[in-house]
């Protein structure tokens, strides 16, 4: 009998949101993951299979702007940022793909940061 861990039960649950989440041309797919320190959001066409815009807690750009802060706070800042690389590229909605992770803590504060950066879901 194998025990699951929880990135075999992550995994499971992000398979089953992405049965009902396809990023088409019109309406990309923003997909995030969150590591133990990081957090990471593109904007995916699933049809062509492309990525059509990224941003992290690692990109040189943000990574100056972190040095210091909370992780959810973090997470705010990589929301505004993919928001305003998605908005520049002529993409303003998204289907939103939240990874297996519950839409709590600093998932929620991406996603709610991407919607005031003008992404609609």
């Amino acid at each position: 009998m194998v025990k699951s861990t929880s990135k075999l039960a992550r995994n499971k649950r992000h398979a089953r949101v992405r049965l009902k989440v396809k990023g088409t041309p019109s309406r990309p797919r923003l997909c995030i993951f969150r590591s133990l320190n990081h957090i990471y959001a593109q904007v995916i066409d699933d049809a062509q299979g492309y990525t059509l815009a990224s941003a992290s807690t690692l990109d040189p750009e943000t990574r100056s702007e972190t040095d210091g802060k909370a992780k959810t706070s973090r997470a705010e800042l990589v929301g505004a940022v993919i928001a305003k690389r998605a908005l520049s590229k002529g993409i303003k909605q998204v289907a939103f793909d939240r990874g297996g992770y519950k839409y709590h803590g600093r998932v929620k504060a991406l996603a709610e940061a991407a919607r005031q950066g003008g992404l609609q879901f």
